[in-house]
């Protein structure tokens, strides 16, 4: 085998080098293209029953027993679970005695009411005898028989059981008052307590499924813990959850794109039908609704998938690669840096409304 000379072998690779150098262009550059652009907000999607609910106990107590079982329809006004509790039972029973004692004591029957009545009588009899004889020492006074001192102790008689009939009835009517108030609070409380009684049975408030059951039997049941969770059987929402940048630009009845990790690549139509207007801080995101166009054959609670809501599309718009911008409006071109005005834009692509043209070359900036 021949061999080459160091000098030429360097000469050789340096004229190897120079012809790939030579094959470089430069910059990456392009022309923007017209396309239909769409441009749409993410969100992560989970299905969820239509009118679904958490179902609470009016009444703490120990779960007896669960009339129904996960997955089971249900009515309106099926019961739902039995809760035990002695408390309310007795509570019912004194509120049933206070309100006998009220009605009593109200209706006259009752000591004080008779004490009072028995005083008035009394009384009244006190007056008229007292008014008897004024009236004589009087007609006496008149005539010029007897003393100044016995008609004025008459006169003074008179007076003060007067006064005390009319005190004795005034006091009578208060308290007859009183005891009226005492009968209807008394009423009131039994109501309640016979409400409450009622409620140691839970019902369903719609007609549905029964999705789950948080609680067996014999476990402690409070007012503040759900015991089951029911929603509509057939009727499915779509809950999404949308980043706090993007939810001005959301309305009702814009159209989401949805996929389903159950259903593979599969795209449905939906509507939003609902946005709730408070942040969750924690997640700093907000919960809005859809409905399906054609939902899907079968559904769980809980399918999770993503979603694409349609903002805004436009068609033959002048774009350019995402890539290509300096900043937030420039690009580099033949003739420098211009300043661009963008509209709307999807995951690669930007819409340039002014400052380009189609034929004008974009050259992508250096990383």
């Amino acid at each position: 085998m021949r061999c080459v000379p160091f000098s030429f072998r360097f000469l050789f690779s340096l004229i190897i080098i120079s012809a790939f150098a030579g094959c470089n262009d430069g910059p990456e550059k392009i022309l923007p293209l017209k396309v239909t652009i769409t441009e749409s907000v993410y969100s992560s999607v989970t299905i969820q029953p239509d009118s679904l609910y958490q179902v609470y106990a009016a009444v703490g107590g120990i779960l007896d027993k669960n009339f129904v079982d996960e997955g089971d329809s249900v009515s309106k006004g099926t019961p739902v679970a039995q809760i035990i509790n002695n408390a309310p039972k007795l509570n019912t029973e004194n509120a049933k005695l206070n309100l006998e004692l009220a009605r009593e004591n109200y209706s006259g029957s009752n000591a004080i009411i008779r004490a009072l009545l028995d005083e008035i009588n009394a009384a009244e009899l006190r007056y008229k005898n007292d008014s008897v004889n004024f009236c004589r020492q009087q007609n006496l006074w008149e005539q010029n028989i007897g003393s100044k001192v016995e008609y004025e102790n008459r006169k003074l008689a008179y007076e003060l059981s007067g006064n005390n009939l009319a005190l004795l009835k005034g006091n009578f009517e208060r308290t007859k008052s009183e005891l009226n108030t005492k009968l209807k609070q008394a009423e009131n409380n039994y109501q309640t307590s016979l409400i409450t009684t009622e409620d140691f049975t839970v019902h369903s408030k719609i007609n549905g499924k029964l999705y789950a059951l948080y609680k067996n039997q014999g476990e402690i049941i409070n007012t503040m813990e759900p015991i089951a969770a029911i929603g509509s059987a057939d009727d499915f929402i779509i809950e999404m959850l949308v980043d706090e940048v993007d939810i001005v630009k959301l309305k009702i009845g814009q159209t989401a794109l949805i996929t389903l990790d159950a259903y593979g690549s599969k795209v449905y139509s939906a509507t939003i039908n609902k946005i709730y207007p408070r942040k969750d801080e924690r997640s700093q995101t907000f919960k809005i609704e859809a409905k399906f166009k054609d939902p899907p054959e079968i559904l769980y609670p809980g399918l999770a998938g993503e979603g694409n809501i349609i903002v805004s599309q436009k068609e033959n718009a002048l774009t350019i690669p995402k890539a290509y911008l300096i900043g937030e409006n420039q690009v580099k071109t033949e003739e420098g840096i211009v300043e661009i005005i963008t509209g709307i834009q999807d995951m690669e692509r930007i819409e340039v409304r002014s400052g380009l043209d189609a034929d004008t070359y974009v050259f992508k900036p250096e990383q």
